[in-house]
This record gives C-alpha cells, structure tokens and sequence, in this order.
C-alpha cells in the first residue's frame, strides 16, 4: 500500500491515533468487516471519543475502514494489506513532540523533573498535547506525576554498559523461563507476534513510526517469558523493557539488523509452536547475545546514535 497523504487541515493528533487504529487491526488480525467499537478504542488510545471518529473518518477516505448506518465503523482491508500502510506525521503531531522529549531526556538536555509549563514553553505546544504525550509516556514506564504538581523521569539505561548489563540480565531469565515446570505458552497471542513480525518484513520496518518498531520485540519476548507463570520473572524483564525503551527509540536505525532480528524471532516463533523448549531456549540465548553485541559492542564509548527517522 502507498503512503496515506494527509489534508492540509487534519489536526495534529488525528494521524498518530489513525496509526495506533491500524497497528492495532494488525496486532488483533481483525478480519474483514470486524467492528470498531468506538469506546474500545477509547479505551485502548486513551482519548474521547471525538478525536476517535476523526481518526476513523480519515481511515475511512485510505480505505482501510468503512462506516455503514446503524453499524459504525468495520475493518475494509485484511491485516496483512495494512503492514507497509504508512500514515505521515505532522510536524507538530503528538508522535513528533514524543520523539523529541525522549531525545531532549536522554541527551539530558531535560532533568529528572519537569512540570508542564515548561514542556509547553520549550516545544510551542498546548497544555493538552503535552498532557496527552506524558500520560502515554506514564502508561509505558517511563514517567510518573509527583504528588501535587509535576512530573518525574524514571530511571533509564544511559550508558553502553548498562545496556549491556540489560542484555545480560535477559539472557539469565528468558531462557531459564522456557525451561520452567509446567511452562504453557499462549498460542493465540504467539501467533499476533507472528503476525507483527511478518509485517515488519513485509514492509513495516521502511514505514512503521521509531516508536511503533520497538513494541513487536517486546510483545514477543513478555509473551515468551509469560509462559512460565511466574510473575516476578514477568515483571522483571517489564522493568528492563521499560528501561531500554527510550534507547532504543534513538538509536541509529540499521534496516539489515532490524530484518536479521525479525527473522530470528520467525525462527523462535517456530521452535515453540513445535514445543522445542531446550532447543528454543538455546537459540533464544544466543539471540539475544547476538542483538547485544550488534547495538552494544565491547568497547563502545557512547550511547546509541541519534537516529532522524520518525
């Protein structure tokens, strides 16, 4: 699929919520005709349900949903048309002014504790779009409110070694997570990360916003690591996810990792659905030993480059 063109008077928030609408019929794999409930979107974006319809109005003019009286909104295209589907953002669209406190904050050009004026003042925005950047941000670790007024930064992995030390960390875990008593994996929900990854390799890693291609690796291994029903090792490896998120949303995109890592995944996916436990936690090992050494080598001085691709 081309790229969607934007009008000229779309409101800034209406392509980044039309993004999360589609990544959300991939990750789902509604079929053709499935109904879009506006109040589930709502729920899942975190917004009325004003700015909801014009998402999906302005759906509706790609093709992607159609709208029948008496029946809302219903998915027009399969999910695996919508994986090179690319919605443009708005210079001053909520995805933009995300992309750039997460620059600002690991550059440390932002301190620890920020209040939202001073957000409005440094990136010439409402009070409500920066309200609605820091609560996505809070709803993915990586801010909270402070009790009165303001918000705090959570901690983050600011150094190669610590990045490494992250890699580390999830090579003793999820391996030993597959190897768990009783270990029961969700196929229906493997079978969404297989879905994600194919469309990466099908287009999405070229179109898909710097955001949105960090979450199928997560979604993937949480989803791995949740077949052992153990939630301390579940909210262990949340935490470092949490952690590495805004590093790996400014590093440098490398399109041949990114197509080797989703290969690898395709390859993990497929041990497990033959339940290859020891064989999978093997490769997964090494997966991960791999990844660390492509984005973290021995002997790196600096963090992750910044990357330009929004």
């Amino acid at each position: 699929m081309k790229a969607v063109r934007l009008p000229e008077n779309v409101s800034a928030l209406v392509p980044a919520l039309a993004n999360q609408i589609v990544a959300m019929i991939r990750r789902e794999g509604f079929e053709v005709g499935h109904r879009l409930t506006e109040q589930v979107l709502c729920d899942e974006l975190g917004v009325s349900r004003s700015p909801v319809r014009r998402a999906l109005q302005f759906l509706e003019t790609a093709g992607v949903v159609r709208s029948e009286p008496n029946k809302g909104f219903q998915v027009a295209r399969p999910p695996g048309e919508l994986g090179s589907l690319a919605v443009p953002q708005r210079a001053d669209s909520d995805e933009a002014l995300y992309l750039a406190v997460a620059d600002d904050r690991l550059a440390a050009k932002l301190g620890e504790e920020i209040a939202e004026t001073e957000l409005m003042q440094r990136y010439d925005a409402s009070r409500l779009q920066i309200q609605r950047v820091l609560h996505r941000m809070a709803r993915e670790g990586m801010i909270e409110r402070k009790p009165g007024r303001g918000w705090m930064f959570q901690p983050l992995l600011n150094t190669p070694e610590a990045y490494r030390e992250s890699y580390r960390f999830r090579m003793i875990i999820e391996p030993a997570a597959l190897l768990e008593p009783g270990y029961a994996i969700d196929l229906a929900e493997l079978d969404k990360c297989y879905r994600e990854q194919v469309e990466l390799l099908s287009g999405g890693i070229e179109k898909w916003a710097r955001s949105e291609l960090f979450r199928p690796g997560v979604h993937l291994h949480e989803t791995i690591v949740a077949g052992a029903h153990n939630r301390l090792l579940l909210d262990a490896l949340k935490k470092v996810n949490q952690l590495r998120r805004l590093v790996e949303y400014r590093k440098k995109l490398d399109p041949s990792h990114m197509v080797q890592q989703c290969t690898e995944h395709l390859e993990l996916i497929a041990l497990l659905r033959r339940g290859e436990r020891m064989e999978a936690a093997h490769y997964l090992r090494e997966h991960l030993n791999g990844a660390k050494q492509r984005k973290a080598p021995e002997g790196a001085a600096q963090p992750p480059a910044k990357t330009r691709k929004a």
